[in-house]
């Protein structure tokens, strides 16, 4: 089984961590195979930020594909611009504290998170991220949230001062994506 993941927003909503969050977590705990490609530009805080993450059982033959399983988008800008990537039946992750738009497709799961409106109530936007990450391996149960903690809480070992407030932020996530199966 192979999921593509492409995750998309503004530069400084964590796109890239949260990526690399997913895609570690896969590589040091699980047996699975895993490729992320972040898109680098004019990317910087405002600016667009998107990456890939690839996970398979079998070997990755080519590492970003045009069709992806899942999505997540943190603005309008991204669901535009991604939207016609994912496939029918695909899941469709969106930051619902901006994005208002419908979703004009039938033929895909949207699962709707306010995870900037819950950042802000937790006192620190910059966990946004942690908690769109929670609602996506909540909803996909593409790997145990156990393993993504102990990544999360390992590359924040040199900031130990953020790690409660991430874990209340992972655990939110991971509850709001049990909720929306």
């Amino acid at each position: 089984m192979e999921t593509n993941l492409c995750v998309a927003g503004f530069g400084g909503q964590g796109i890239m961590t949260l990526g690399k969050f997913l895609a570690d977590a896969t590589c040091n705990s699980t047996d699975k195979n895993v490729t992320f490609f972040p898109s680098y530009g004019a990317e910087q805080r405002g600016g667009t930020a998107n990456c890939f993450v690839v996970i398979s059982d079998e070997i990755i033959g080519a590492p970003l594909g045009d069709i992806m399983d899942d999505l997540i988008v943190m603005n309008n800008a991204s669901l535009e611009k991604f939207l016609k990537t994912l496939k029918k039946g695909g899941n469709l992750f969106i930051n619902s504290s901006i994005i208002k738009n419908d979703i004009k497709r039938g033929d895909i799961n949207v699962i709707k998170a306010p995870v900037t409106e819950l950042a802000l109530e937790m006192g620190n936007s910059k966990v946004l991220n942690v908690i769109m990450l929670g609602v996506y391996v909540g909803y996909t149960g593409i790997i145990s949230p156990e393993i993504v903690w102990k990544t999360i809480e390992s590359k924040l070992s040199g900031k130990p001062k953020l790690l409660p407030l991430n874990k209340i932020a992972f655990e939110k996530g991971i509850e709001i994506g049990k909720s929306k199966k």
